[in-house]
């Protein structure tokens, strides 16, 4: 169990530069994702739905993908397309609300 958070925390300490914001300055519409995956593995939801409320789905869509491909779920392909259009929703949703509130920073 003690490994689980230590590569947890690597994770937080080795977050990877958004290369658009690096040369725009300006968010692009993933980021706060990596932070909102780390919070959600960190057990802190709330949190991590602040940093990018698509986190904890992009989350689960790519482990079920995993999964998916290893078992062949009867509606495992279904549901990852539900799962993907959800994901775009959200990603577009939280973009256009940070727009609207001015908190591209």
């Amino acid at each position: 169990m003690n490994t689980y958070f230590e590569a947890v925390e690597w994770l937080g300490n080795h977050l990877l530069t958004c290369p658009f914001k690096a040369m725009t300055g300006i968010d692009c519409p993933g980021c706060g994702m990596q932070r909102s995956v780390i919070k959600l593995l960190e057990g802190d939801v709330a949190q991590s739905i602040a940093f990018h409320p698509a986190g904890a789905t992009t989350l689960i869509m790519i482990l079920l993908l995993v999964l998916h491909s290893k078992f062949d779920f009867k509606h495992g392909a279904r549901i990852l397309t539900i799962l993907f259009i959800l994901n775009i929703v959200l990603i577009t949703g939280n973009y256009i609300y940070k727009i609207y509130i001015g908190q591209l920073y």
